[in-house]
Formats: C-alpha cells, sequence, structure tokens
C-alpha cells in the first residue's frame, strides 16, 4: 500500500531530518511513528503527501511514485489529520466536512450524503451538529469533525499527526476506540505520528520507533517489549512498563513482583 524506499530529507540548512528511511505498511494497517520531538515523524508523513519534497529516495502508494502524481490531487485522495485540526472558523461543520468533495465536483445530494454518513460514523449527530460552527463544538467534537473531513473524500489511507495529544484522557480514550472501530469498518491503512508511548502500544499493529531520522526497531509491540533493539528504545518502553506493573500492583496487593 505505502512503500517508502531510502528516503531521506534535509533542509537548506544541513539539517538531515529523515536518513535513508525505508518502511513497507500493508493494507488495512495500522503503523504507528514513535519518537521523541525532532526525529523525523511528522516530516516522514509530510513527505508522503508531498507537503514535503524528499531530497533522496521513492515513495510509492499502490505501487505508483508519489512524485510523478499531481500533489494536489495527490492530498485530496489521502485523509490527513493533525493535532491543531484546522477547521475553518466561520463555516458550518458540514462545509467543513464537505470542503474536498466540493473541491473535486461532487455535487450537492451527494456531499450532503456524505457528511451525514460521516459524522454519524464518528459519533455526532448530523440533526445536531451540522450546522453548527467550530468555535460551538469542544476540543473533541472539533477533532471528531477533522476526522470526518479527512475522510470525506473517501479515502482509504489516513495520515494522523499528534492527533489527540491535546485532548483529556477520557475524550483521548474514546476516540482512539472510534479510531479502531473505522478502521475495522472501512478497511482503512494509517500511518499515525505520537510521542505518546502507551498510545502507540495500544494502537498499532507496528510501531516504527524513531531517533534522527532513522528507525531504530520496527515490530509488534509484543515484539518492542519482548526484545527492545536498542538501549534507547529500551529507555523509551520503560516508563509505559513501570506503569504497567504499578497498575498491576495496585490491583493486586497480595501479589509478589519478584
Amino acid at each position: 500500500m505505502i512503500s517508502l524506499r531510502e528516503v531521506s530529507k534535509v533542509w537548506p540548512s544541513g539539517v538531515c531530518a529523515v536518513d535513508r528511511l525505508s518502511l513497507e505498511i500493508d493494507s488495512g494497517e495500522i503503523v504507528v511513528l514513535l519518537g521523541s520531538s525532532g526525529c523525523g515523524k511528522t516530516t516522514t508523513l509530510k513527505l508522503i503527501n508531498r507537503l514535503v519534497e524528499p531530497s533522496a529516495g521513492r515513495i510509492l502508494i499502490e505501487g505508483r511514485d508519489v512524485a510523478d502524481q499531481d500533489p494536489v490531487g495527490l492530498r485530496r485522495r489521502i485523509g490527513y489529520v493533525f493535532q491543531g485540526i484546522g477547521l475553518f472558523p466561520h463555516r458550518s461543520v458540514a462545509a467543513n466536512v464537505g470542503a474536498i468533495p466540493s473541491l473535486l465536483g461532487w455535487q450537492a445530494t451527494r456531499i450532503e450524503a456524505r457528511v451525514d454518513e460521516l459524522l454519524e460514523l464518528v459519533g455526532l449527530d448530523p440533526a445536531s451538529y451540522r450546522n453548527r460552527r467550530p468555535h460551538e463544538l469542544s476540543g473533541g467534537q472539533q477533532q471528531r469533525v477533522g476526522v470526518a473531513r479527512a475522510l470525506a473524500a473517501e479515502a482509504s489511507i489516513l495520515l494522523m499527526d499528534e492527533p489527540f495529544g491535546a485532548l483529556d484522557p477520557l475524550t483521548r480514550d474514546a476516540l482512539q476506540q472510534e479510531l479502531l472501530a473505522m478502521r475495522r469498518r472501512l478497511g482503512l491503512t494509517i500511518l499515525l505520528v505520537t510521542h505518546d508511548v502507551s498510545e502507540a502500544l495500544l494502537l498499532a499493529d507496528r510501531v516504527a520507533v524513531l531517533a534522527a531520522g532513522r528507525i531504530l526497531q520496527l515490530g509488534t509491540p509484543a515484539e518492542l517489549f519482548a526484545s527492545p533493539a536498542t538501549p534507547e528504545v529500551a529507555r523509551l518502553l520503560e516508563t509505559s512498563r513501570r506503569h504497567a506493573d504499578r497498575l498491576h500492583a495496585m490491583a493486586h496487593p497480595g501479589e509478589s513482583t519478584s
């Protein structure tokens, strides 16, 4: 589905953001890019839909090199959700969700049906929310609208950049569960960026741990926990492991942890 082959990005300043990164993402898979700020996660995401152009390497989607495709048309076929949400503040929820289908020339009746379908999919009653403005929504509701907008043009690929980072824990958990349910229903292929280790382990089929623009380790959450490949990966997982141990000890106070 998505193939990154020896992809690099060097900024004009000489800083290397992505360094010969190779990654294969299968159709219907959730892959999480995990790492600290500045490790190349967001740049990698932007390379896929050509918001950033690579300095070297190739990126293919369904076997087609993205360099040979019109970047605007490419972005309209790929859903993109980011933490800032970026809803048009003076447009209604319906106009926000229907923005890309409108640009693609869909008929009004088709757009209206698609908007209602997607609002229901993300847990927002169309009758109650389609005419509201973004400022009338909570942060979680805005994020749901952002996801609906990303899927509006019937995208099968969803790129997500720290989509839940600004939300409270309960809302974040609810939206994570919605995302997993949508993935199952729609067969979505998702590449998600986060620095939250727990989020990565709970959502991903596979996790790619990045540092300095390179993949330190790629594997399932269980594989990473069982056999961290480097000291950096082990340190990254240690906090989640410690939290899990503490929660287990609280739930089972009489058990020995030795």
